[in-house]
């Protein structure tokens, strides 16, 4: 840069220091596009599982992380379902038995 010239905004720097800011409403990748309220969670795997995870994913033309997230949410729900199960099977139980 010479000497006595302002240099412009660095607009990527600016995006990437609103997506580190606690107060931003909404998150925002390095790119500054919006994901709305979504939450950016870190997940280690071990080299052998993330090679397994990266080979399926490119056997089901997806990305590797996109297939992480579909099985993630997926198994949450299936949680859900069975507290849900646990909860009303004693109900069910008891009103055969009445």
């Amino acid at each position: 840069m010479k000497q006595g010239t302002e240099a412009g905004p660095d607009n990527e720097l600016d995006s990437y220091l609103a997506a580190l800011a606690p107060e931003s409403e909404e998150e925002t990748t390095a790119t500054g596009l919006r994901f709305g309220k979504a939450q950016v969670l870190q997940l280690r795997l071990r080299p052998e599982s993330s090679e397994q995870l990266r080979q399926l994913a490119e056997e089901l033309d997806t990305a590797p992380t996109t297939l992480a997230q579909e099985w993630l949410e997926q198994r949450l729900a299936w949680e859900v379902r069975q507290r849900q199960q646990q909860w009303t099977e004693p109900e069910s139980q008891l009103s055969g038995q009445i």
